[in-house]
């Protein structure tokens, strides 16, 4: 016999051992008999599909309606093979999220992944039936466990046998809605421990008389799940619409011995929101805002940070929340930051002309450091995003490092600050260095390190803002100093310190004219004659008894409802660098000398500031002294300046407690 005559007696014993679908391989010139074979072994070696190992080891991928053609004849195969019927997922669709579904809740994964099977369906019977998808329906152990699991719950199971690739992708499919389907049963779950406290309906309608209503769509908007039939969604629906209804700026649950109290503060001021609420409804209360901010229902030892955003009339408003546990219960925070109800622009916020151009002026320089100083909720951020706002251009390049990000401004790069994952303010600011910044915002300067890398930007030429927690505009040098700033480096990129407070204006509809004593003018450094007559405003606050009774009959102001006050105006102390400031702050001076210093070079302070306000009838004496009058150094700088047996050069009659000069404007009115 000759090799050539061997050789196609091989081929055509091969030809018997081949299947229809590989001689039709071998045919069409797709692959070698000895490659077949060579393919089959390995086949039966790595568990890998036919058609991937003849790609392996020709080089070249077979069509796709060759690898459809396969796969339907091997899904034959496999049926007659195991008995049961095949499943292709291409023909028959597989509902993916019923399958997490039943992963779930029935057939853990780890089961899954063992005996590589999977739960597809749920079909109705007597008993229900589970079709379960297999690679190797033969399996007696998987059976058993199959047997095993839906034994109990009353379910038969049917077995449907799968190709390797198939299982796998499903797996894979698996893996995409996991988290989704997670997170909707923890959602679930976290309801379902609502309902376990109770029935409250009952007490919620009884204290729901506090509560007025909005539009009639307002809460389905806030919420519009099937659940917002639930007594304590509701309320806690009824709360936040409420609180932005009336232009509150925080939310405050505060669990106590006896009761809920629910507070909100408006205008700066706190104020009882609701007549207070049983202790029994602090769980479901405090449940259901940790479930709307994310948070971790089981966890009431530690505290929690959260948001919420809700749709309300129209626009997005975004609560920021915090739990932390206290005695009787955790207190919960809501800070709600509506970007609809803020007007940016320098213009809207400061009322003097003269401290309006300083700070326009300091923040449109190229390159410096401008900080804004201030307590908690006293409007920095809106005095950097008006800054931000004004400088917006599409030459200018701005960035911002913010926690957490307060508005938003279309055309600028806003980063927000994810410290779990080192994202602080420093770490982005140096990150900002190498994105071509012109502007660059730093929402607070609280460490060593972000005040030194801000002020090595400022000083490479960027302009860049960022804010302090201090009581003026001249404790910002020594803050800056406390955190081991060197005072060349702050003298020499400084541009200047705007300090801010927020001052309640008086409502114009029903504050109430008064001509203050001399006693009282005195006291707050007016200089007085004896025919001289000034007319102040206060505030028509009525107590909650006159506000019911003013209700009733009708003669309850509209604009303020009885609190006297409607609105804040912004109070502002704008320190410019000068080569004489630069020089204290060099020589390591004390705040005292900075400021006579910046007074002397025509700084008007936050109180003469706020006096010029009472003036201008913008606000009353009692807010100047409630917010300026009483800070730290503010009251002194007024006894600084109060001299005793002195004579006025306007009144000689008046002998009393005088004053050398005018306590704001430094204006020489008083001689001995």
């Amino acid at each position: 016999m000759t090799y050539s005559s061997s050789k196609k007696t091989r081929a055509v014993a091969l030809r018997n051992y081949f299947s229809p679908f590989g001689n039709k391989l071998v045919a069409g010139g797709h692959v070698a008999p000895e490659q077949l074979q060579q393919a089959l072994v390995q086949m039966r070696k790595t568990g890998r599909s036919l058609p991937q190992e003849i790609q392996a080891i020709t080089g070249h991928a077979l069509s796709p309606e060759l690898v459809r053609q396969y796969k339907k004849h091997y899904l034959f195969e496999l049926k007659i093979l195991y008995g049961v019927d095949s499943l292709d997922p291409e023909i028959s669709p597989i509902a993916n999220r019923e399958m997490a579904e039943l992963i779930h809740s029935l057939i853990p994964f780890d089961t899954c992944r063992r005996y590589k099977l999977l739960p597809l369906a749920k079909q109705n019977g007597d008993p229900p039936i589970i079709l379960v998808a297999m690679i190797n329906p033969d399996d007696l152990a998987a059976q058993d466990e199959l047997q095993r699991i839906l034994r109990f719950k009353g379910l038969e199971m049917r077995r449907l046998v799968i190709t390797q690739e198939d299982y796998d992708r499903l797996i894979e499919e698996y893996y995409e809605i996991q988290g989704e389907i997670e997170k909707e049963h923890k959602k679930a779950d976290k309801e379902k421990e609502i309902e376990k406290l109770g029935d409250i309906a009952d007490i919620v309608d009884s204290f729901d008389n506090g509560i007025q209503e909005g539009p009639a769509d307002d809460a389905d908007v806030l919420d519009s799940s099937a659940a917002n039939q639930a007594p304590v969604i509701n309320l806690v629906n009824k709360i936040l619409a409420k609180a932005i209804q009336e232009g509150t700026s925080d939310i405050h649950i505060e669990p106590q011995e006896t009761e809920l109290k629910i507070r909100f503060r408006r205008d700066g001021i706190l104020h009882q929101a609701f007549n207070p609420l049983p202790k029994k409804l602090i769980p479901a209360i405090v449940a259901r805002f940790k479930i709307m901010a994310d948070m971790d229902i089981a966890e009431r030892r530690l505290p929690q940070d959260g948001k919420i955003r809700r749709i309300f009339q129209g626009r997005n408003v975004d609560f920021r929340v915090n739990t932390i546990p206290s005695r009787y219960g955790e207190k919960v925070c809501l800070r709600i930051l509506d970007n609809s109800a803020t007007q940016l622009g320098l213009d809207k916020l400061i009322t003097s002309q003269e401290t309006l151009e300083t700070v326009r002026e300091l923040a449109g320089r190229p390159y410096g450091l401008f900080l804004v100083t201030g307590p908690t909720g006293s409007g920095k951020s809106t005095s950097l995003y008006s800054v931000l706002a004004e400088r917006n251009s599409p030459t200018v390049n701005i960035n911002t490092a913010e926690d957490p990000i307060e508005y938003s401004l279309p055309g600028i790069t806003q980063v927000q600050v994810i410290r779990e994952k080192g994202m602080d303010f420093s770490s982005i600011l140096r990150a900002f260095m190498r994105q071509d910044p012109d502007v660059i915002l730093v929402g607070e300067t609280r460490d060593k390190e972000t005040a030194k890398t801000a002020i090595e930007a400022a000083l490479t030429g960027h302009l860049v803002l960022t804010t302090l927690h201090t009581n003026d505009a001249a404790g910002a040098i020594a803050r800056l100093d406390e955190m081991g700033i060197e005072p060349f480096m702050v003298s020499g990129a400084l541009l200047g310190v705007l300090a801010q407070r927020l001052m309640r204006k008086v409502c114009t509809e029903c504050r109430v004219a008064y001509h203050p004593s001399r006693e009282e003018l005195l006291r707050f450094g007016f200089g007085v004659s004896n025919t001289e007559q000034v007319t102040f405003y206060k505030a028509n606050t009525l107590t909650l008894d006159e506000i019911n009774t003013a209700r009733e009959q009708g003669t309850l102001c509209q604009k303020c409802n009885g609190g006297g006050y409607k609105g804040r105006v912004g109070v502002y102390e704008v320190m410019r660098n000068s080569e004489r400031l630069a020089a204290l702050v060099n020589e390591g001076a004390t705040t005292d000398r900075i400021k006579d210093c910046a007074v002397e070079e025509g700084m008007v302070t936050l109180l003469a500031y706020s006096l010029n306000l009472v003036q201008e009838g913008h606000t009353t004496l009692e807010e100047v002294e409630r917010v300026t009058f009483t800070d730290t150094g503010l009251e002194s700088e007024l006894r600084a300046k109060r001299k005793s047996a002195l004579s006025c050069r306007v009144c000689q009659a008046e002998l009393q407690q005088e004053w050398i000069d005018c306590p704001y404007c430094m204006t020489p009115r008083f001689t001995q």
